[in-house]
């Protein structure tokens, strides 16, 4: 009996290595990492100017379980401050800010595994059409969806949120990005957006925007609204207006709560516009408007069928103050 011993253990340990051969053939040589599932996904908006701390917090807690979380920070230049920032929170394993400004880094099977790993992902500030340019169709793009599926987090700010959502206005058509009186003037010119980039459950139909209050950019948003049913992209749209130094948070359900310093504003297009076509002053009547303030919350599956107001826009400008 003591001799059959030996015999065995090399059995198992000759059978373990014909089937590590066997997963390697399979995946290609890759190695499989079974992450541990996480109690999300959600989402965090933010509107630009100081980080609301809170929203970050809020977006960490929300998945974390009883373990502690790893950070990733993206963004295509810049610094690593969001480290000392984040690492400080309660409930953070590590955080590592990655600098990925070219499609071939967003390839890199390095950092797409860091990526890979992560509980919460944090796009900062920035360019979104230089985010677009250097990230849409890679690797990436599909390790963040796969910390999203696992029920992790992701979060961004001004530029890092705006392309979060399912239409994105991309700035890409102009070296400054178009501001609200442009915009109604020629719902066209240098405005175009990108589609099919990240594609979050609970942001379907929808189109982000920034610095909402400091910058005025009702009009910009009613403007973007319209182009897309009048484009024929969909029928009914579904903007997320975020003002500075405040963030939407998005839980698993799908319901949003505004925190931090000011108010969001939900505006909703559900009819085709009586005018948008280039080089002629938007038209548009009856937005509705849902100005939801700091600590309420909003369902984005079921917007409310109350609490918001109407505001159109003729030959270009409102008809009444629209905030």
């Amino acid at each position: 009996m003591t001799r059959a011993f030996p015999n065995i253990a090399k059995y198992i340990k000759n059978l373990i290595s014909r089937l590590t051969a066997y997963l390697k053939l399979l995946f290609g040589g890759n190695t499989v990492d079974v992450l541990p599932a996480l109690a999300g996904p959600v989402l965090n908006l933010g509107g630009g100017g100081l980080d609301v701390e809170a929203a970050i917090q809020w977006m960490i807690n929300q998945v974390r379980g009883t373990s502690r979380v790893n950070v990733v920070v993206l963004r295509t230049y810049g610094s690593d401050d969001y480290n000392h920032l984040i690492y400080r929170m309660t409930g953070v394993n590590s955080v590592q800010t990655l600098i990925v400004s070219n499609r071939q880094d967003a390839n890199r099977d390095d950092i797409v595994q860091k990526i890979h790993n992560a509980d919460v992902v944090f796009f900062a500030g920035g360019d979104q059409c230089q985010y677009i340019r250097s990230w849409k169709n890679t690797k990436l793009e599909a390790a963040v969806a796969s910390v999203y599926r696992r029920g992790g987090a992701v979060g961004g700010t001004s530029a890092g949120a705006m392309i979060m959502s399912d239409f994105v206005y991309d700035a890409c058509a102009c070296e400054d990005p178009i501001e609200t009186k442009d915009a109604l003037e020629d719902p066209y010119q240098n405005i175009t957006f990108t589609y099919n980039f990240f594609q979050w459950s609970h942001l379907r139909g929808t189109i982000i925007d920034t610095h909402f209050d400091s910058r005025k950019r009702m009009g910009r948003i009613m403007t973007f609204i319209a182009r897309q049913i009048q484009d024929g992209v969909c029928k009914s749209v579904l903007g997320i207006a975020i003002s500075e130094e405040t963030s939407v948070v998005v839980d698993k359900y799908g319901k949003a709560k505004v925190l931090g310093r000011n108010a969001a504003y939900f505006v909703l297009g559900d009819h085709p516009p009586e005018v948008c076509k280039p080089r002629t002053p938007l038209t548009y009547h009856d937005y509705k408007i849902w100005r939801v303030p700091s600590g309420e919350t909003f369902d984005l599956n079921n917007p409310p069928a109350r609490g918001y107001y109407y505001r159109s826009v003729k030959r270009g400008r409102f008809d009444s103050d629209p905030y």
